[in-house]
This record gives C-alpha cells, sequence and structure tokens, in this order.
C-alpha cells in the first residue's frame, strides 16, 4: 500500500509513534506521551496537530473517555507494508522453537500441535495450523480393512508416505475374495489421481467394471458414496489445530463479556478457524488480515498472520490469530521462522 502521497514524514513518524505506544501500553496514546518517549524532535502541540489530521484522514480515532487516540485498521495495515521494519528474532527464541517442535513424534498433526503451542506462547497469541490439503495429494494405494461385519476401514497412502483414513459402513458381512477384489479395481482405476480427481470422477471411472454380485454391491457402495467418503478424506476441518486461547482470554481486548464470547466462538467453529487460516498470497510469503478486512463484522477484533510450510508436495498454513492491536513486527517474524522449522521437519 503506497502512502507517500498521502502522508507527510511527520505523519509517518507520529502514525508510528502512536502504533508503537498502543500496542506496548494498550491505552490511547496522548501528545506529551508521545513527546517524551519517542524523541520526535517535535513539540506536543505539533504532536497533537498532526494526531488531529491522522484522525481526519482515517489512520487514528478518539476514544470518547479518553484524551489520547487509537491506531485504526487502516493505521495498522499502512504500518504493516510500509514503515515496519521486521525484528529479528533471538537466538534463544530460535532453539526453544526448534526444541518444542522437533520434540516427540513426526506424524504430521503432533508438530503442527506442537508448532501451534509454541508460536502461541512465544507471540503470548492464539497458536493456529491448518494440515495440509490432501485433495491435492496423489494417491498411491488403497486399503480395505475390515473391522466389523458393517464396517470397513480404508486407508489411503498418499505420495510423500501420509496416511489417511475413513470409515465405510456396509449392509452386512462381505466375503474376503469381495474384499480383496474391490481393494484390487480401486488400486487399478485411482492410483495415481489426487484425491480431489478421485472424489469428482470415482463414479464415472468404476461405472463400467464387471464383477460377481457380491463384489458388484460393494464396489456399487464406493460409486455412491464416493463423493462423501472421500470428501471426507480431504477435509481440512479434520486438522485444524489451535494453542491455548487463554493467552488471548488474558489480553485487555478481551476483557469485556462481548469480545471474550467472540473469541469463544471463533474457536469452537472450526470452518470458521479453517476459512480463516485458507492461504493467501501475502508478501515474503506472509499473510495478514487486519480487521474489518475479514469482511466480518465477527471477526473485526482479530487479526490473523498465516505463513505456508511444505510438507513434501503438500502444503498447510501456521500462524496466529490476535488483536489487531499485536507487535506485527516479532510476530511476523515469528510466524515465518516456524512456518520454515516445519517445513524442513516435514520435508
Amino acid at each position: 500500500m503506497a502512502i507517500s502521497g498521502e502522508l507527510s514524514e511527520r505523519e509517518r513518524q507520529v502514525l508510528e509513534a502512536v502504533i508503537h505506544s498502543y500496542v506496548a501500553t494498550a491505552e490511547p496514546a496522548g501528545s506529551r506521551t508521545l513527546s517524551r518517549r519517542f524523541g520526535l524532535g517535535i513539540s506536543p502541540a505539533t504532536i497533537r496537530n498532526t494526531m488531529s489530521d491522522l484522525e481526519e484522514k482515517g489512520y487514528l480515532f478518539h476514544p470518547h473517555t479518553s484524551a489520547g487516540r487509537v491506531p485504526t485498521d487502516k493505521a495498522y495495515r499502512v504500518y504493516v507494508d510500509s514503515l515496519m521494519r521486521v525484528e529479528t528474532i533471538t537466538g534463544d527464541a530460535q532453539r526453544r522453537l526448534h526444541a518444542d517442535i522437533s520434540a516427540g513424534g513426526s506424524a504430521i498433526e503432533a508438530i503442527l500441535r506442537r508448532a501451534a503451542q509454541s508460536l502461541g506462547v512465544l507471540t503470548q497469541e492464539l497458536g493456529v495450523a491448518l494440515g495440509p490439503r490432501f485433495e491435492r495429494a496423489t494417491l498411491r494405494q488403497v486399503e480395505l480393512v475390515r473391522m466389523s461385519s458393517e464396517r470397513l476401514l480404508m486407508v489411503l497412502t498418499l505420495q510423500g508416505g501420509a496416511v489417511r483414513t475413513v470409515f465405510v459402513e456396509v449392509p452386512g458381512v462381505i466375503a474376503d475374495e469381495a474384499l480383496i477384489e474391490v481393494t484390487i479395481v480401486l488400486n487399478e482405476r485411482l492410483s495415481g489421481l489426487t484425491l480431489e480427481q478421485v472424489r469428482t470422477s470415482l463414479a464415472s471411472r468404476l461405472r463400467d467394471v464387471h464383477l460377481k454380485p457380491e463384489t458388484a454391491e460393494l464396489l456399487h457402495i464406493f460409486v455412491q458414496e464416493g463423493e462423501q467418503v472421500f470428501g471426507r478424506v480431504a477435509d481440512p476441518l479434520e486438522t485444524v489445530v489451535l494453542g491455548q486461547p487463554s493467552l488471548l482470554a488474558d489480553q485487555p481486548e478481551f476483557a469485556s463479556g462481548e469480545r471474550l464470547r467472540q473469541l469463544i466462538e471463533l474457536t469452537e467453529t472450526r470452518q470458521q478457524v479453517a476459512s480463516l487460516l485458507e492461504a493467501k498470497p501475502g508478501a515474503n510469503g506472509i499473510s495478514i488480515t487486519i480487521g474489518n478486512e475479514h469482511g466480518d463484522p465477527r471477526l473485526e477484533p482479530f487479526t490473523v498472520v498465516t505463513a505456508e510450510y511444505q510438507a513434501g508436495s503438500l502444503s498447510g498454513v501456521i500462524g496466529v490469530i490476535g488483536p489487531t492491536r499485536m507487535p506485527y513486527d516479532k510476530v511476523i517474524a515469528l510466524v515465518g521462522h516456524t512456518s520454515r522449522l516445519v517445513s524442513d521437519l516435514l520435508c
């Protein structure tokens, strides 16, 4: 976002000082406070006049109960795009992230859970992650395992070694021979396709197969319910990972009952969290969505900062959700570093 034509150098300096003051204190910034803390080289009266100009342009607003001013979403966007200098991550933070994320099991879900928790603690925001979009994964092998007389477990091995499972309900006991034959057909017709291709074209790929009646009955279940079955396998809601919401609940923005309710509703709705975390293009691989940019009044109190990680040929998203008043320079650096660590562990 270019601001050179809209803001003078003085306005930029004052705006940056207001943002830094408000992020640090959660209190509206006054002209005398800015003059004392930031050494702007101008008088409190000049700062006050500049702040009035910034308010008229939509970068600050003036709470009724305070003489100070607070940044708007527009101000944070300008700060992130044009004023901010991304912080350098300390060696201690790097070592802590690496130790936390690499400890324990190597399953994707376990790594994401540790990464979200550690990122949340270091940023004091809500760490979040979205598992890889398995609908883009290539299917290598299908295996059907009998779990009970009316239930099968379908095990899908994907390119890169990831394994997904889904239960399939059947009308009665299926003979071993039928299980073997249907498994062969599914592998012959579906191996090498992405899960999205399987889901959208399964019926046409299996329609002309000629089998014995009992075997055909089992195959018919996949023809009729394949889109739903494979849709569950590829559903990103299965791997929405949240850190500790209590880290956000302790912040001043969520002291009121209404804001706290919005936070609780957000963390309880996996579909909404998944939508928030969907990868969006951003500078240097970082996506930042601030307040009213979500296009949903319920999400206006929040900023979402995410980065994409790679898991072999697949990708997912990791980041944080927090109030619009957040230390963007620190958070962006930590999110970017965490995404690279996760990619290294999953490649």
